[in-house]
């Protein structure tokens, strides 16, 4: 069965996690240090952890595992999950894949020392558009499917 984890805190596809998972019928943990409003639905479970850098980070990669999928824009964890044998994407649809998560942490690398370098320390983000929702759905539908078809394969 496949599990979905969500690192909450700042996951702006909430709403399309839960309506994919309600029609495949996957429970989604949503891992946040709180303040998010628990939904009715019984397919999702809402799990606060302590405050603290990597808390909820932490949580999640010691409850995912191969076969999951976890939805992060975090790439540290991203890393970790992709360790554990899981799937993940990001908020804007797009997968973070083993050959690819080592150019991610190192650009994330590069990024931070330019911050660090820029007076202020602020770069530029652009924002987060309805092409970027619906590449996730799409994205996070194709992850399910091929799961479900890897997961048929093995039997």
């Amino acid at each position: 069965m496949i599990s979905l984890f969500v690192d909450g805190d700042a996951c702006p596809v909430k709403a399309e996690i839960e309506k994919v998972a309600a029609r495949h019928g996957l429970t989604v943990t949503i891992v946040s240090n709180g303040g998010l409003r628990p939904s009715a639905n019984p397919l999702l479970r809402h799990v606060t952890v302590a405050e603290g850098a990597d808390a909820a980070d932490n949580w999640i990669v010691d409850h995912i595992a191969a076969g999951d999928i976890c939805i992060t824009a975090d790439i540290p964890l991203a890393s970790r999950c992709l360790d554990k044998g899981a799937r993940v994407l990001g908020p804007n649809g797009k997968p973070f894949t083993a050959e690819g998560i080592g150019m991610a942490l190192g650009m994330r690398e590069l990024s931070r020392h330019l911050r660090e370098l820029t007076p202020g320390g602020q770069t530029h983000h652009s924002g987060f558009s309805s092409r970027d929702r619906s590449r996730f759905l799409g994205e996070l539908e194709n992850t399910i499917m091929a799961l479900r078809r890897s997961a048929a394969l093995a039997r």
